[in-house]
């Protein structure tokens, strides 16, 4: 497939009594082929002055394919006309190249008022969807381009509030004009393009996700649109974990590392962050807050996170060593203890812990824990045990998940390893996440040989996520690498996404 590809082209003027607008919408498939890469639109109007339309992330397709978009509104005036017809390509620039989808040079084309260009071979194609349920809302508006069916039959979508558990069919109505004042459309219908438009609503009443997909019929035919069977889905906000060791201020080009760090969190819009090796200089064990690492990434955020750090021991001599916690979310609840036998400041074997409780919104309250613990011949086995009963205790019935984060010191497949999975309170979240039959193994039916499967796994990062947890794990991904933000520590970060359990 080629890196850029565009899906649809949308051009229409709405007509009010007060005022003419003009929109234009892009809508483009794209391989990921780098962190690193700007999309934009290239375009002029009938003006002949080309101009330089950004697009953004859409959503995620599978593996490394991705939605993007760009979309732009004009207002006519006395003293600013309407881009009226326009001539345009997409270009995709990334550190690996540059990439083109213009028609081999000729570009594309779309007429004033003509409504929707579909330019992939689709007979049926999703038009402006939603990836995210928009607060209380309660019915979801589902547009669909039928490409030369103006008289297909039937269009329904079908679709599920419980992961198909249950399955309803929703019938769309051909709209002769397709106006709404979402796509701020009044397009002909069909329009000259031979795309007809017909539009459903869907009643989801209080449900926190939907799937679905799309069937036309036409002479006993049946064409799909199941978002190249992925399915369609919206849910609300989910909540987005990070996890990273910090390496205690050892790193070179420190200062450019932790702007890296703040950078990833505002780009991928982190809800809650765990720290470990957080530090400050020692200063005779009074500490210096403005050297404090967790402080330092937290003020070069766009708006500073709630935050909550403590330290355990003195390290490499020079600092105040501990964890932290960042949250967009206020901290109804915050604690840190030691889990440790020794709680002697200037013993690297002694470890403390720091929790907080956050409420976050259509998911609940969260308790969560930035843990950094020692290796097994260290005292993994008791520190461990003590997290867990401390967890145990924070556990009420207004908790709906216990999150246990961070550097574990344990390898998939170790002692230490086993003794979280014999003890059946928490499960291993990024490999429910990536490796469903492994972890189904381990977790699920205790197969007596799953020490075998994890032999190639060497992450000592966890989210442990406790059994009784309303939450599941939806995403899970190897952050800080050469292929995104690059290396900021002697660890990778881990970025985690939880949704209600359906």
């Amino acid at each position: 497939m080629a890196k850029i590809q565009l899906l649809y082209v949308e051009n229409v003027i709405t007509r009010k009594k007060t005022n003419v607008q003009q929109t234009l919408d892009f809508f483009m498939r794209v391989e990921n082929v780098s962190y690193d890469k700007r999309i934009d639109v290239l375009w002029s109007g009938e003006d002949g002055i080309w101009q330089t339309l950004p697009a953004s992330f859409h959503s995620k397709l599978e593996h490394d394919q991705e939605y993007w978009r760009a979309q732009i509104h004009f207002q006519l005036s006395p003293a600013h006309s309407l881009p009226g017809n326009i001539r345009f390509g997409l270009r995709y620039q990334s550190s690996g190249g540059e990439y083109w989808d213009n028609r081999q040079g000729a570009n594309y084309s779309s007429q004033a008022d003509s409504g929707i260009k579909v330019v992939c071979p689709a007979p049926v194609l999703n038009i402006g969807f939603a990836t995210q349920l928009d607060g209380e809302q309660k019915n979801i508006p589902v547009t669909v381009a039928v490409d030369k069916f103006n008289d297909a039959d039937k269009v329904t979508v079908h679709w599920t509030t419980d992961n198909w558990q249950h399955s309803h069919k929703t019938a769309c109505h051909f709209k002769r004009n397709y106006w709404d004042k979402e796509a701020l459309s009044n397009a002909r219908n069909p329009n000259q393009y031979g795309v007809a438009i017909w539009k459903g609503w869907l009643r989801i009443g209080q449900a926190s996700r939907l799937q679905y997909s799309i069937s036309v019929e036409r002479n006993g035919q049946i064409f799909w649109d199941n978002n190249h069977g992925k399915n369609y889905s919206l849910s609300h906000e989910s909540l987005k974990v990070l996890i990273l060791n910090l390496h205690c201020y050892q790193e070179d080009n420190q200062d450019d590392k932790f702007s890296q760090i703040a950078k990833a969190i505002n780009d991928l819009n982190v809800d809650v962050v765990c720290l470990q090796e957080v530090a400050e200089l020692w200063n005779d064990g009074a500490g210096d807050w403005e050297s404090n690492s967790a402080k330092i990434i937290n003020d070069r955020l766009a708006a500073p996170y709630h935050i909550h750090t403590d330290w355990a021991h003195l390290g490499f001599d020079k600092y105040r060593e501990g964890v932290a916690i960042l949250s967009k979310f206020p901290l109804l609840k915050q604690d840190a203890k030691y889990v440790s036998d020794s709680h002697d400041v200037y013993s690297i074997h002694s470890r403390k812990v720091v929790m907080a409780q956050v409420k976050v919104p259509y998911i609940g309250r969260v308790n969560v824990f930035s843990a950094h613990l020692s290796w097994w011949e260290d005292g993994f086995a008791e520190q461990f045990n003590r997290l867990c009963e401390w967890a145990k205790a924070k556990q009420t019935a207004q908790v709906c998940a216990t999150l246990l984060c961070g550097d574990f010191n344990i390898t998939a497949g170790s002692k230490g390893y086993h003794l979280v999975v014999d003890a059946h309170q928490y499960d291993d979240q990024y490999l429910a996440a990536n490796s469903q039959g492994v972890f189904e193994k381990i977790f699920r039916v205790n197969d007596p040989y799953w020490q075998d499967y994890p032999s190639d796994d060497y992450r000592i990062d966890y989210v442990f996520l406790n059994k009784t947890s309303e939450l599941q794990v939806t995403s899970a991904t190897v952050l800080f690498t050469e292929q995104d933000y690059g290396r900021v520590s002697d660890h990778c970060g881990y970025l985690m996404t939880f949704e209600p359990k359906i």
